[in-house]
């Protein structure tokens, strides 16, 4: 088929970004072009997500929205990649007619080479595979975000089993990359002038466990660390059960290492966490994280947690209130649960009414708000290290940047009153006015970091 053109759309987390950068990156190498414009591009590709409910929904509903630039504008050809047909195979397939060729989450690479034999007027083609795929250094890939920064996947897959997660199912078991292959990979990062490096893996504390004796996280952050390559490295979805002390030595060993953990507890109920198919209880959790600023007494921590898990009780939800009040982390992210197919949590009966996980998102998030504005408020006065990222979406009278405790689009932003900021530097920033989420700063170029 004689396509020249082509859209990617990109859905989910920092992991499947990655996925759709190999998709830009092979689609580029085959010799299509990128169009910013659905109507006006010949080929169109939605990268989807289905971890939860809500992202199978904005999946479904994208692919939908796009299928009506397909009827309206120049594409002949709708294709659909990633988690969603992995976790729904050919039933996606037959109630989505109008996608012409799906592609699974260990298939997604493969589109360059499906489209050299498309010809007008061809069946709908399905591929899906038992999750293998490990891209490496070698596959093609072209990065869709600010040059400055990156993500580097550093494995696939889970071979963790929490009962309320797809993952496994849809990505397969945890396959590590060789640590050479990573600094190959990191090495062309920092050509192409990456200067923040975001560590990624559905648990990058597992990795390395099935490669061997070694390597472990603690050395691929060395070895990056020692390279000297990148001012600043971060560390995303750490298993809390896998944080080592020779962990949190490399991280205050090396000063680009930012002193940040994204931790999902989950919960601090010891009953749940067992029915999760996790372990820890909320005592263990509190001893942990006091143990990991005891090592590191400037790390911010960031955590995700849930609400509403089958049988969640009234004693359950208040253990996980009084635990986010005790630890009182920098960063909190939250959920509610919903049952998803094929795991073992959507067997439970003890459901939670909806309004009801409502109502403890909605306590949860008032108690944090009140500790990130603490936590906020003690840095103003203070210069920091801020990564300037250009003008804010909001107005074109400020800058806005983010500094080593904040992670891209997780973890709210500086924004930048005065001064002349240099976009993708890290250049100091005197913190001004705190806001629960954000911060506001002058550069101060005159001070030192």
């Amino acid at each position: 088929m004689d396509l020249t053109t082509f859209y990617l759309l990109s859905l989910g987390c920092a992991k499947n970004r990655v996925d759709s950068e190999v998709i830009l990156g092979g689609l580029i190498s085959a010799g299509y072009g990128p169009e910013a414009d659905p109507l006006k591009a010949q080929l169109i590709v939605v990268n989807t997500c289905s971890f939860i409910e809500s992202a199978a929904q904005e999946s479904v509903d994208t692919i939908l929205e796009l299928a009506q630039a397909k009827e309206k504008g120049a594409c002949r050809l709708l294709v659909v990649t990633g988690c969603l047909p992995q976790r729904y195979g050919k039933k996606l397939a037959e109630a989505m007619p109008e996608v012409d060729i799906f592609l699974g989450s260990s298939t997604f690479h493969q589109l360059p080479s499906l489209l050299k034999g498309r010809q007008p007027g061809d069946a709908q083609e399905i591929h899906l595979e038992t999750p293998s795929f490990l891209m490496d250094a070698n596959t093609p890939r072209v990065l869709s975000g600010p040059f400055y920064s990156a993500y580097l996947k550093v494995a696939d897959g889970c071979s963790n089993r929490c009962a309320f997660c797809t993952i496994p199912a849809i990505r397969g078991r945890y396959r590590s990359r060789p640590l050479d292959d990573l600094l190959r990979e990191a090495e062309w990062l920092a050509a192409e002038g990456v200067r923040e490096l975001n560590l990624v893996a559905q648990d990058t504390t597992a990795y390395g466990e099935d490669l061997g004796p070694t390597p472990r996280l603690a050395d691929l952050l060395d070895t990056l660390a020692r390279t000297r390559l990148f001012s600043w490295l971060r560390v995303l979805y750490a298993y809390p059960q896998r944080i080592t002390e020779r962990l949190l030595e490399v991280m205050g060993t090396h000063p680009s290492i930012c002193p940040y953990l994204d931790i999902p507890f989950q919960h601090a109920s010891e009953r749940l966490l067992q029915a999760m198919g996790r372990s820890g209880s909320s005592a263990e959790c509190i001893r942990l994280v006091e143990w990991i600023r005891a090592q590191l007494p400037t790390i911010t921590l960031r955590t995700t947690l849930m609400v509403g898990f089958p049988g969640e009780t009234d004693d359950d939800f208040q253990e996980l209130y009084d635990f986010v009040a005790a630890v009182r982390f920098q960063r909190l992210g939250l959920f509610a649960y919903s049952p998803e197919q094929g795991t073992a949590a959507a067997r439970l009966e003890e459901s939670v009414p909806k309004r009801l996980k409502t109502r403890r998102l909605r306590r949860l998030a008032a108690l944090q708000e009140k500790i990130s504005l603490a936590y906020h408020r003690e840095l103003v006065g203070t210069v920091r290290a801020v990564l300037v990222e250009g003008p804010s979406p909001e107005t074109e009278l400020l800058l806005e940047g983010r500094l080593a405790s904040q992670a891209p689009e997780v973890d709210g932003r500086v924004l930048i009153s005065s001064g002349f900021g240099r976009v993708g530097e890290i250049m100091p920033v005197r913190l001004t006015q705190a806001y629960p989420h954000d911060l506001v700063g002058e550069i101060a170029e005159s001070e030192l970091l």
